[in-house]
């Protein structure tokens, strides 16, 4: 989200899903994660964490995350329930990127119009969100100025990763 945040505010039209099968937060302990549907609004969610423990979930920053993503839309989505086609598709952990090229992958061929799906590995912690929102600003501006993606994109990709020293997953798909 804090990517989907300032790539909005930099003027691209973005949508932010989760893949999951519920919204999972860091509850009191590893094990007590606290787990929401996805029709469940950040609004809730927010008041739910309030009422169970202000000064934790404050304290762990997933009171200002929630606060931050109640601003940018009302509701988690999530990926396999959107039918909507994108250009580019990027993910923040090998693990949601392997679910979303298995959806991409099992869903019928209609339009055969290519999808780029990216991965960029980020902690999930806010410092690497924001280190990592701010990369795939970049990384983002830079397609956004090349002439012709499907050609430049694996050189533009192989900068980034020796300028970033990150790996970046990368396929196509196809709607």
């Amino acid at each position: 989200m804090e990517a989907h945040n300032i790539l909005s505010k930099r003027g691209f039209s973005v949508r932010s899903f989760g893949t999951g099968t519920h919204v999972k937060l860091p509850g009191p302990a590893p094990d007590k994660p606290n787990v929401y549907d996805f029709k469940t609004t950040y609004d809730q969610m927010y008041n739910d964490l309030l009422r169970k423990d202000k000064e934790l979930y404050t304290q762990n920053g997933i009171l200002h995350m929630l606060d931050r993503n109640k601003r940018i839309k009302p509701r988690p989505e999530r990926f396999q329930n959107c039918k909507d086609l994108f250009d580019l598709i990027l993910t923040c952990e090998e693990r949601v990127y392997d679910q979303v090229v298995e959806d991409l992958n099992s869903r019928e061929q209609e339009t055969c119009q290519p999808v780029h799906v990216i991965n960029v590995d980020i902690q999930d912690n806010h410092e690497e969100a924001t280190l990592g929102a701010f990369l795939i600003c970049e990384l983002c501006q830079c397609i956004q100025h090349t002439e012709d993606m499907e050609n430049e994109i694996d050189e533009l990709l192989q900068e980034f990763e020796e300028k970033s020293g990150r790996t970046f997953l990368h396929t196509v798909c196809f709607y």
